[in-house]
């Protein structure tokens, strides 16, 4: 069965180049145009040669988390789009994409690729002081959390390197007690 990445893969009839403007267009509008849930992508059969029970370093995953913290928190994420880089015993650091908007996310995933990944094709080499290195990686910043293990309610769906490009614009994030477009302002506020 076909998963959604592989749908808005076959959707386009020509190449276009993951870095340019227009790529980026056209995935955001195929991406978010889709009907589907993060609890689809979570349980659905087109998944679960992608679905984990563990993370690795600089992969893309997707999961349900319920927040230690959620009555003192002003809103958290129901369904991180996380790249992992730190890990305690207990859990682990990872940039959660969804904390930004579409345009912040689209760049700071390219300078992410530039930057960190020997080529398009694999995991990012990520750490906090690479993160914390480079002007251009500047929008990581509202992006950081901590998740605790013992919180995660899914198993964790990995997203290929090649599906990246899609699943940063797919409409998955469940902020909880926070709209998405106050989320973001906090965010930019936290970036000036």
């Amino acid at each position: 069965m076909a998963n959604v990445f592989d749908k808005i893969l076959k959707m386009s009839q020509v190449e276009v180049r993951k870095n340019s403007e227009a790529s980026i267009d056209w995935f955001r509008e195929k991406a978010s145009g889709q009907k589907v849930t993060s609890n689809q992508l979570l349980t659905g059969s087109g998944y679960k040669d992608n679905v984990s029970n563990q993370i690795w370093p600089g992969s893309m995953f997707l999961f349900q988390y319920d927040a230690k913290h959620k009555e003192t928190l002003p809103y958290w994420d129901k369904f991180p789009l996380v790249f992992p880089f730190s890990y305690e015993s207990d859990g682990f650091m990872g940039l959660n994409l969804h904390y930004l908007p579409h345009a912040m996310r689209a760049s700071l995933m390219s300078n992410l690729m530039e930057r960190t990944s020997p080529n398009r094709h694999q995991d990012l080499k990520l750490s906090y002081q690479i993160l914390n290195a480079y002007s251009s990686l500047r929008y990581f910043k509202p992006c950081v959390k901590r998740y605790l293990y013992s919180h995660v309610k899914s198993q964790f769906l990995y997203i290929t390197p090649e599906e990246w490009p899609i699943a940063i614009f797919l409409p998955l994030q469940r902020f909880q007690k926070a709209s998405d477009g106050k989320v973001y302002a906090d965010s930019r506020k936290m970036l000036r």
